[in-house]
């Protein structure tokens, strides 16, 4: 699935969170920490979770970038 969270790291770094934080102070499973570094898919339920701890909206830590065929 073809999706970006570098806007969500954008805004961490905005904000001085690090991926460690994500994992240690909201706890976030590490594996979920991997596939959002690694542009893969994770549930509602996480991104429900980060939009908690960032009070933002899903389009502010994520989009939808179309593969090139």
């Amino acid at each position: 699935m073809p999706v970006s969270y570098n806007k969500l790291f954008a805004l961490m770094e905005e904000r001085g969170v690090k991926k460690i934080d994500l994992r240690n102070t909201y706890k976030l499973n590490p594996k979920t920490v991997d596939s959002l570094t690694k542009n893969k898919s994770v549930t509602v339920d996480t991104i429900m979770q980060l939009c908690e701890i960032f009070d933002c909206q899903p389009n502010d830590i994520m989009e939808y970038v179309k593969s090139a065929e």
